[in-house]
């Protein structure tokens, strides 16, 4: 897959969110899907369970080296960093950022070096500041980025570290950032 990606950051309250999501998107939906959310490293795949319970996409646990794919959504593993490179994904075991791994930073970073314009990164709630710069990077090489309204989070200081950047397009609500996703991904 070389044309487009989604890259969605969360942290604290983020597994209702990415299921919410995940659950109002098409099963056509054009577009791979990359996702961080902050998770203990003893982790087991209960994420992967929780949001494919109500979607209709394939929701999978990234693997290194894995080809993307439309109407997949890859979840970074339990103490592992997601890059993104052209058409493929890595696994890292690199050092935390921010004290975590998997980190948002490193997965927007790397997504908006490999895709640049064609990368929209999506911030939502959590409780520390991983992510801000990765959305700058994003923003940088041209990408779009949006941030779940901090007022809706269970934890704002993810998205309000994010908006402090001003390196966004817009702040939107759960609902509006799912009906943007859709549009973004209408199959024709």
């Amino acid at each position: 897959m070389a044309g487009q990606i989604i890259v969605i950051g969360a942290s604290l309250g983020g597994t209702s969110v990415l299921q919410y999501l995940l659950s109002e998107l098409p099963e056509n939906f054009s577009k791979p899907i990359a996702i961080v959310q902050h998770r203990a490293k003893e982790s087991t795949d209960i994420l992967v369970r929780i949001l494919a319970s109500r979607s209709k996409l394939t929701i999978k646990e990234a693997e290194d080296k894995e080809c993307l794919c439309c109407s997949t959504v890859y979840v970074a593993p339990a103490d592992y960093h997601l890059l993104v490179d052209r058409g493929f994904l890595a696994l890292s075991i690199d050092p935390p950022v921010c004290f975590a791994r998997p980190s948002i930073d490193v997965l927007f970073e790397s997504a908006a070096a490999a895709y640049g314009i064609n990368v929209t990164g999506i911030v939502l709630t959590g409780g520390n500041t991983d992510g801000m710069r990765g959305a700058q990077r994003i923003k940088e090489c041209g990408g779009t980025v949006i941030i779940q309204e901090p007022t809706e989070c269970v934890a704002d200081r993810l998205p309000l570290s994010a908006i402090s950047t001003a390196a966004f397009d817009s702040i939107l609500s759960s609902r509006d950032i799912a009906s943007y996703l859709i549009n973004s991904g209408a199959v024709p």
